[in-house]
Parts: structure tokens; C-alpha cells; sequence
């Protein structure tokens, strides 16, 4: 692998920002709401609206399922958040924030053929504000992305809305099972090259925030022996007995008794003596993780180093250091690992069956699927090419479909579509989400950026 200058890397990361901060205000914003149905003429708002609409309200307020026939809701997500932990941005407000939630529904439309809206709030919300924020808006969405919300309080309203009897729609929190989600695909084929089992494997999680925290869980779902594994904050190796961990509210209290078997102290270099996994989602690099470290894992050491901008370390430095398999947070080094690989697919196959929410095993299940993709290609999978990317054909159909029937299978759907069935609905409505665009771009409608 070609070594590049962590100097031209941030140079490259910067250009999108520079673009961004041109293009954003050429196009005041990235989505916007077309009509569904027809419009030959003004007449046919007598049907759309007043006095014709009664007629649609009255048969809702008669057969309450029915609105998912006979409004949108079927295909609406709502995008919520706080602004309180922004990308790398940190707390920004909800204001700032509203560009991220758009990028978000752009992906969720083009991807997954989705019509997502995003919902910035605030600002200083409490949990509980959320919880009921969420819960005043379900009768409008077919499902909730929550976005950008800072540990621990984003665990807290997960878990709050996902318990919560009132609540009918599927709630998810993409930096917690997003991530996951995608995370346990890539492991399960960089197993499948170094030929290790998940039962055996010793995890180190280089960072407890939201993200590692429900990579672990997905992972211990999965059957990964999550209690061999060592956890490591900026404070250093979570252990039984450390002094600002002794509060049982706290989670990392749960996390440090029920992992670090041998009770390890010190730092990340510490963990990683003879790991064979290190899944790091903590702070921008490089040399936040050192080569030394690396060399000392076990032998074909699998590195996920995800930071972003810059990973915490480069991917030649952990392969020269002895890494057999690198994945980072990038789209321009090999392996990225992208949550835009899961949530598109994982909610088109949600909403087709209008699951009553999104089970761990839904997640596991679109993991699986994505791991295959790569797999089934004869001579795809590599040490280079661990994931299926975002060009991959029909790699959110599939993933909807293997979601979709998951939820059947679980007894969460309401609606009992065959693969079939559910392969043909996911593939007309992403086909139709991208070919409108691409008619709006090439009629003038979406125009072309020009300096």
C-alpha cells in the first residue's frame, strides 16, 4: 500500500469541505418534497384536498392501520436530533446540525428510496424531552432514525422508545446499531480470510462510547466471547476496581466487570498484547494507536481503525507493524466501513414489512448479507476487500430483503411478504428514488453547480 503524507491527507480530506461550503448555498439545501400522486389539472386538488380528503380521514379514523394506505407513512422516517454530538464537531446545536440530518435523508432517499425528514431540535434537551418529542411525532412516521446524540443520554432514549408499550414504529439509533451493524460484517469475513473463530477471538475496543458500545453487544448477540475482551478509554484500560468507575449508574461500570477477565491496568498497548482484534472508534489520528502496539497482537491481527478524518493509525504503518487486515473510516484506503452500507437497506426492508421495531437479530441478519455479497463473488473477498460498497449491484435490495424476512421470521411484521416479493418492492422503489433524481438533474430541475 502506497504510504501517503498525513499533510496531503488532511489537504484531501478538506477539498469536500471547501466544495460544501460552495455548493451548499447554490442549492439552499439538499431535499425537498415532490407530489406522489398525479396532478393533471386544478381539479384534481378536490380529490387530493377538500372536500375529497374527508373521505380518506374518515376511513383512518374508522380503521386506524389504514392510514399506512392511504397517506405516506409507510414511507416516512424521521431523522431526530439534539445537535449534541455532531460528527466530530461535538456539541454544536441543533441549528448546525440540520445540514448533517439533510445529508442523512439524502442517503436514506437515493439509497433506500426513503423519504426521510430531517428533524433538528433543541437545544438542551433532556433525555425525557426526546422521549417525548418521539412519541408526539409517531403518528406521521413509519419509523425513527435517531442521529447525533451524546452517550450516555442517547443510550438512555434507545432504550426508553424501544421499551416503551405506546411506542408502534421502529426506533434506531445509527451511531449505536449503524455501526455495529456494518462493523460485524467486516469482521466476519476478515474471520473467514485469517481463518479464526468468533468464539475464540480477543477483542480490543479502543474507545466506550456509543458506537463500541453496540459493536460489543451486536457482537456478543452474534456469538463472539465478548467477556475475553478488554475495553480502553482515554483514561486507559477499563477495570474492576478503577476509582472513577465504581458508580453502578455509570455504563461503563457494567462494561468494566464483565470484561478484562484477567483485570489488565494501563494503556492501549497493554490490551493489545496478543489480541487478535482491535475495533478503535475514538479520536482522530494518526499515532493515537502505535506501531509497536500493533506488533505485538497475535499473528493475522485484524486492525479497524476508524476515526475520521484521519485514522488513529495509517494503514501501512499497522500492516508494516504486522496487521494482516485493515479497515478504516475512509473511501479513499481499502475496507471502509461506512454506516451508509446499512441504514438505507436495513430501513427499506423495516418499512416494507412495517416491522414494529428493529431487533438485534434484523441487524445481524443485514450483517450476514453484506458479508455474503463479498463472499459469494468468487475471488472478491481479499485482505483488500472485506465489504461490498455502495456501487455494488442491488447491495441494498439484498440487505432489505434479508431484513425483511428476518422480521417475518420474528413475528414483528405486519406484513407476510415472500423473498420474492420483497425483492421486487425494494428494487422498484430504489430504482424509482434514483431515476427521478437523475430526470431531475438531466431536465435542469436539480441544476448544474457552476463556480
Amino acid at each position: 500500500m502506497k504510504k501517503v503524507p498525513k499533510e496531503e491527507l488532511i489537504k484531501k480530506s478538506e477539498i469536500p469541505s471547501m466544495k460544501a461550503l460552495k455548493m451548499h448555498p447554490f442549492y439552499r439545501g439538499k431535499v425537498q418534497v415532490l407530489p406522489r400522486c398525479p396532478i393533471h389539472n386544478y381539479e384534481d386538488f378536490s380529490i387530493w384536498y377538500s372536500p375529497g380528503v374527508a373521505a380518506a380521514s374518515k376511513e383512518i379514523f374508522e380503521h386506524k392501520e389504514k392510514v399506512y394506505e392511504y397517506t405516506s407513512k409507510w414511507n416516512y422516517v424521521a431523522v431526530v436530533s439534539d445537535g449534541s454530538r455532531v460528527l466530530g464537531l461535538g456539541n454544536i446545536g441543533p441549528e448546525a446540525s440540520l445540514a448533517v440530518m439533510e445529508g442523512k435523508a439524502l442517503l436514506f432517499k437515493y439509497l433506500g428510496g426513503v423519504d426521510a425528514f430531517p428533524l433538528s431540535i433543541g437545544p438542551n434537551l433532556s433525555s425525557e424531552n426526546i422521549v417525548d418529542f418521539v412519541k408526539l411525532i409517531q403518528p406521521t412516521f413509519g419509523g425513527i432514525n435517531l442521529e447525533d446524540i451524546e452517550s450516555p443520554k442517547c443510550f438512555t432514549i434507545l432504550k426508553s422508545l424501544q421499551e416503551d408499550p405506546e411506542v408502534s414504529i421502529p426506533v434506531w439509533h445509527d451511531d449505536q446499531q449503524g455501526t455495529a451493524c456494518v462493523t460485524l460484517a467486516g469482521l466476519i469475513n476478515s474471520l473467514r480470510i485469517v481463518g479464526k473463530k468468533k468464539q475464540e477471538v480477543k477483542i480490543v475496543f479502543n474507545g466506550v462510547g456509543a458506537s463500541n458500545s453496540a459493536i460489543s453487544r451486536l457482537l456478543r448477540e452474534d456469538g463472539f466471547d465478548i467477556n475475553k475482551s478488554i475495553f480502553v478509554d482515554s483514561k486507559g484500560i477499563l477495570y474492576r476496581g478503577r476509582t472513577d468507575l465504581q458508580n453502578k449508574s455509570n455504563y461503563k461500570y457494567d462494561i468494566a466487570h464483565t470484561s478484562n477477565p484477567e483485570n489488565l491496568q494501563g494503556d492501549c498497548g497493554v490490551a493489545l498484547e496478543s489480541a487478535d482484534v482491535l475495533i478503535s472508534l475514538s479520536i482522530p489520528g494518526p499515532e493515537v494507536i502505535k506501531k509497536e502496539w500493533i506488533s505485538k497482537m497475535a499473528d493475522d491481527a485484524i486492525v479497524f481503525a476508524c476515526a475520521n478524518p484521519i485514522p488513529e493509525i495509517f494503514p501501512w504503518d499497522a500492516k508494516e507493524a504486522g496487521a494482516r487486515i485493515v479497515a478504516t473510516g475512509r473511501s479513499d484506503f481499502p475496507n471502509q466501513v461506512n454506516n451508509s452500507l446499512g441504514f438505507p437497506g436495513i430501513f427499506r426492508g423495516t418499512l416494507d414489512v412495517r416491522a414494529k421495531t428493529i431487533t438485534d437479530e434484523m441487524c445481524i441478519a443485514a450483517a450476514y448479507e453484506l458479508a455474503d455479497l463479498v463472499y459469494n463473488i468468487k475471488g472478491c473477498l481479499t485482505e483488500n476487500c472485506i465489504l461490498p460498497t455502495m456501487e455494488y449491484e442491488n447491495v441494498f435490495i439484498r440487505e432489505a430483503v434479508a431484513v425483511g424476512l428476518k422480521a417475518i421470521e420474528q413475528n414483528i411484521a405486519r406484513l407476510k411478504l415472500s423473498e420474492e416479493e420483497l425483492f421486487a418492492e425494494a428494487k422498484r422503489i430504489i430504482e424509482n428514488a434514483q431515476a427521478q433524481t437523475k430526470v431531475l438533474m438531466k431536465k435542469g430541475f436539480i441544476p448544474a453547480f457552476k463556480e
